[in-house]
């Protein structure tokens, strides 16, 4: 295999690094797989979020052999449950609730602090041999037979395909004349971590108030990973109180049936929006992640979606390659989008059906939805769809995604 067929990925976040991973190990070492981000000279990371890792995600992980590496601080969602309730009301009764398992020993999902997951993706990178660089892709020639890709300390490389997994604000997918479709939701996310004086047991909840949805996810002891959806400018606001006031306005959406709360680390605010690429893929070029498009987390969705891509696009190079086909063309590039655009497109779908139908005062839509979530509850194989559905087990379901190498 010549130079032409090195790999480079602008990117070194989840779906970055994950894809170097899977390509590394598919591949073989005769490919040079390349991963190019700024981010990738500051270790150890800071980043101070948790995700939720569905269990075909977590399979992903398992393969390229990072899983083992963050268990032990990974904590299982073992049930969940739904409420539907004013921010005065006295009590939230669950409409809805799900045990957390898909199948005997597999939860439907794990919570992990990034941090944890991204150096254990850097270190297991470093232990494949993906070439990993602190500097970022700042331009690109694409032909028919490849791809030059320059990075901003000068060095240029000769590629058959350039992934751009550079986030929603991509330049990658800008160069490539690529547009989005989608819209502002004049809602953000308050991202916080807090600690209570009770076990969460492995219970996430979900309260939706008026604003948006208040998602309350287990950590590992006794911590919680919150996502709080407010109004734009109220949550600009809430962010910009004092410590002790912060806590007041927590505390009446979180209660206190986890006994005192604590806040661990600085409240932050991120405007929430939805979009999708018009098109994945160029010119030797692929999109993944949230490059390709950004949806709501009201159903905690938007990492998997990512992830998802990552396991379709290896699996589609991996292929072309043992069949002697240059994985750049773009008949290759194709079966990755048709594999991918529905997919992400009725997630879009549903995240933006879910945030209309929850996140507003009407009293009418309120009945509605909780008669429909009352009815869901007493039907468990429409419950077992549903967190089969989140797990990312249904459909046409990549190999990595089912634990299988490639």
């Amino acid at each position: 295999m010549t130079a032409q067929r090195s790999i480079v990925i602008g990117g070194g976040a989840f779906a970055g690094l994950a894809l170097a991973l899977a390509l590394k190990q598919g591949l073989g070492a005769e490919v040079p797989v390349i991963v190019a981000d700024p981010a990738l000279g500051t270790r150890p990371s800071r980043d101070p979020r948790a995700s939720a890792i569905v269990a075909a995600c977590r399979k992903l992980f398992d393969v390229v052999g990072v899983w083992g590496d963050v268990a032990d601080q990974a904590q299982p969602i073992l049930d969940m449950v739904v409420t539907d309730s004013k921010l005065e009301d006295a009590t939230r009764p669950a409409f809805l609730t799900f045990t957390g398992q898909v199948e005997p020993g597999e939860p439907f999902a794990h919570m992990v602090e990034n941090r944890l997951l991204i150096d254990a993706l850097v270190k297991r990178a470093e232990a494949e041999g993906v070439d990993l660089r602190a500097t970022a892709v700042t331009s690109y020639d694409s032909t028919a037979d490849g791809i030059e890709v320059t990075l901003a300390d000068g060095s240029r490389i000769d590629a058959s395909l350039l992934v751009a997994a550079d986030g929603a604000r991509s330049k990658l997918r800008e160069r490539a004349g690529i547009v989005t479709h989608g819209w502002d939701y004049n809602q953000s996310g308050i991202v916080v971590t807090v600690g209570h004086e009770r076990d969460h047991e492995g219970r996430a909840e979900e309260h939706f108030l008026p604003a948006g949805p208040f998602a309350i996810l287990p950590l590992r002891g006794r911590r919680s990973s919150l996502v709080w959806t407010e109004r734009r400018s109220e949550a600009q606001r809430i962010v910009a109180l004092s410590a002790d006031e912060f806590h007041a306005e927590l505390e009446r959406r979180f209660g206190l049936h986890l006994g005192e709360i604590k806040v661990l680390d600085q409240p932050r605010a991120f405007p929430l929006s939805y979009f999708v690429a018009r098109s994945f893929i160029a010119q030797r070029l692929a999109l993944v992640g949230d490059a390709a498009h950004v949806i709501h987390p009201i159903a905690g969705q938007g990492l998997n979606l990512g992830l998802k891509d990552v396991a379709a696009l290896a699996e589609v190079i991996v292929d072309a390659a043992r069949l002697g086909t240059d994985p750049g063309q773009i008949d290759v590039l194709e079966r990755y989008q048709r594999w991918r655009r529905f997919d992400t497109m009725a997630m879009g779908l549903a995240t933006n059906s879910l945030n209309f139908l929850f996140s507003n005062q009407s009293t009418l839509l309120r009945t509605v939805r909780d008669i429909g979530l009352g009815l869901v509850d007493r039907a468990p194989p429409l419950k077992e769809l549903f967190i089969r559905q989140a797990a990312g087990l249904t459909g046409e379901v990549p190999r990595l995604l089912r634990g299988e190498a490639l």
